[in-house]
């Protein structure tokens, strides 16, 4: 009986294939994507509360993508570096690590789509309605907002994780580098039904939502800019929305294509691979497209480095 539950409580979990030649390059490269994601992300994160002028609502609800990115890249990566060091053993995951983990992933795909939803809102008011965007865009505004995407996220996938979690379990193989929902409810023989229509309804609704949002936002952003004819309201408004709709833009083909190389059972390995770029991606991206494309964060940042530099001229 003890032999049973121990098999039902332990799950094998199908890796990346990763030739003895290579193991070594790619893991390096992971660890160094995943210290650059925590150095940058974490920076800026103490770079925009430490700056008094950096504490206006589109900088603060960008901490909620920084802070996301951590959050999806701790995750992932070290269980995926973990892995590669025992690429050529079996490798075995909790029932109970294996749901958690599928939470997280989720949650932090789901936070991705609800956190850019509120920065498009941001820029819209900005933007559409700029007399009054002091007025609208407050504090307790940027709370309730931030607040939202998260909350919306989480109960979301609390329902999604916890229909795969009532099922009974008859298999034992994840075939994927991580856990997700889909890997949970294949374990099962019972009928999944319900976790199909609610998966097809939780991702009508997300992506529904958030590429209408993304839409109508830029649609009204674009008649404003066509109308204006203040160039210089009209730069301001094309760098921001840019950068913005460069990060969402890359969020969906990533989601895409793993989507896609879901329908080709013989992708599995490609399926593998951009499953984990997905979810690294594009944390490394959004320090450097939100950082270095923003003025004032650039500013700071060159302000460091060069007291930095002047402090270590006057040790020598």
């Amino acid at each position: 009986m003890e032999n049973q539950t121990f098999r039902e409580d332990i799950l094998i979990l199908e890796g990346l294939k990763v030739t003895s030649q290579s193991f070594i390059l790619a893991f390096l490269l992971l660890l160094i994507i995943y210290i650059f994601i925590m150095v940058s992300n974490i920076g800026l994160l103490v770079l925009i509360f430490r700056s008094r002028s950096l504490h206006q609502p589109m900088y603060l609800l960008f901490c909620n993508m920084s802070i996301n990115d951590v959050f999806g890249a701790t995750i992932i990566i070290p269980h995926i570096l973990q892995d590669l060091l025992i690429s050529n053993s079996v490798r075995y995951i909790q029932y109970i690590n294996c749901a958690i983990q599928a939470f997280c992933v989720h949650l932090h795909a789901s936070a991705s789509h609800t956190v850019l939803m509120i920065m498009a809102f941001d820029r819209y008011v900005a933007i559409c309605n700029p007399l009054h965007y002091a007025t609208i865009m407050t504090n307790r505004m940027v709370v309730k907002l931030s607040v939202s995407a998260w909350m919306i996220s989480l109960v979301m996938v609390l329902i999604l994780v916890g229909l795969s979690i009532r099922l009974s379990r008859c298999r034992w193989i994840i075939f994927n580098p991580f856990c997700d929902n889909a890997s949970l409810f294949k374990l099962s023989c019972e009928s999944v039904l319900i976790n199909n229509i609610y998966g097809l309804g939780y991702t009508v609704v997300l992506l529904g939502s958030s590429i209408g949002s993304i839409i109508l936002t830029y649609l009204k952003i674009a008649a404003v800019c066509v109308l204006s004819k203040n160039k210089v309201v009209n730069s301001r408004a094309l760098q921001t929305c840019t950068t913005h709709l460069a990060v969402y833009i890359i969020l969906l083909v990533s989601g895409f294509i793993i989507v896609i190389l879901h329908r080709f059972p013989h992708l599995s390995d490609h399926r593998k691979v951009a499953a984990v770029l997905g979810h690294v991606a594009l944390p490394a991206l959004n320090a450097v497209i939100y950082g270095l494309q923003i003025k004032e964060v650039r500013q700071r940042i060159m302000t460091l480095f060069h007291n930095n530099k002047v402090a270590l001229m006057e040790v020598k």
